[in-house]
């Protein structure tokens, strides 16, 4: 028999539109409950999407009363620790946006939630389902560069978001890297040992808080990866998924954000006294990009879940790539060096 998700949605902001046109397309879900706290919101949601469903601003509640075995999470990050813990409880799989939540403390807590019930949680981190960087990582794993040695990721952008953002007190580590910082993860394999960061808030930043960041790790694998980022840059933009440069013993991989990842590696037939070596240029194997970065995580979501299978997004993975920015930040607040283990002792 097909498993039948029934879907209470929490949270009716801008990017619950996405989450609720998806679930409207699957033939094995429905959703039978839209929840925010300001239920005008949670109704304004039902009446673009013509969803004739319960409206609430209690999650507990929806789920009690509509038996929802499934929740979205798309609330305000402060909230995600709440609403992930309630469902999970109340017997429900949680999907949620990023971050898992808001302090280390908080994602710990809700893997033993998830390992105590039984219910799985996952993270969006629709950024990884880019095929271009899904290339890259297999570029670098078919062995051509060698073992990585450095990764070194740019990202200057200048959005003027106004609102929250303007506000934070570190708008780009908290809202924007950890998409940067899941990425590296997934090209290396790895996953963080240590940190050093400085935060800044360059001249001319319209920013309350530190919009600029160069983060150094020390990774699971021995390699380095540099993040070095501002949300202020006027000029000359990188591209939303950052240019990157990987190192590695035989060759280097290139990916700009914007074409194709390559790879240049030392050819076969260098002499092994030659002062500077010949390379040998490979493009990409790009996959056709199908579906969004957003429907292809959520694909991936619903497909473990029938499975039985964990997410490659689990909560228990997801947890390495939000320790990345807390480690970050809290080396930027001390100005010291952070072993990521410590932040959980």
């Amino acid at each position: 028999m097909t498993q039948r998700y029934k879907i209470a949605v929490a949270g009716c902001g801008g990017m619950a539109n996405t989450w609720v046109k998806y679930a409207l397309g699957r033939t094995d879900a429905e959703i039978v409950a839209l929840v925010d706290i300001k239920q005008e919101f949670a109704q304004a949601m039902a009446d673009r999407h013509g969803i004739s469903c319960g409206t609430y601003t209690d999650i507990k509640q929806a789920i009690e009363e509509t038996g929802a075995n499934l929740v979205f999470d798309i609330t305000i990050p402060a909230s995600h620790f709440t609403i992930s813990t309630t469902a999970m409880s109340l017997g429900c799989d949680v999907f949620a946006e990023k971050p898992l939540a808001e302090t280390l403390a908080e994602c710990q807590e809700i893997i033993r939630v998830s390992d105590r019930t039984g219910r799985t949680h996952t993270v969006m981190q629709n950024r990884r389902y880019d095929t271009r960087i899904r290339a890259l990582r297999e570029l670098i794993a078919s062995g051509l560069i060698g073992q990585p040695g450095y990764a070194g990721a740019d990202f200057f952008l200048g959005p003027h978001f106004g609102g929250f953002r303007d506000a934070m007190d570190s708008p780009l580590l908290l809202d924007m890297a950890i998409h940067t910082f899941d990425q590296a993860r997934l090209i290396l394999g790895a996953d963080p040992v240590s940190v050093y960061c400085q935060e800044f808030n360059p001249v001319g930043s319209w920013y309350a808080g530190q919009a600029a960041a160069i983060c150094i790790f020390e990774m699971s694998d021995g390699s380095v990866f540099c993040y070095r980022g501002s949300w202020c840059a006027e000029g000359a933009p990188t591209s939303w998924e950052a240019s990157w440069r990987i190192t590695g013993e035989k060759g280097t991989a290139i990916w700009d954000g914007i074409g194709n990842p390559y790879a240049e590696s030392v050819a076969p037939d260098n002499q092994e006294d030659s002062f500077t070596r010949e390379y040998v240029r490979q493009e990409a194997d790009v996959q056709e990009q199908a579906q969004p970065f957003h429907e292809s995580c959520l694909d991936e979501m619903f497909a473990a879940l029938k499975e039985g299978r964990r997410a490659e997004t689990d909560c228990r993975d997801n947890i390495h790539s939000m320790a990345m920015v807390l480690g970050a930040i809290e080396s930027s607040r001390t100005g010291r060096k952070i072993k990521i283990a410590e932040l959980s002792e």
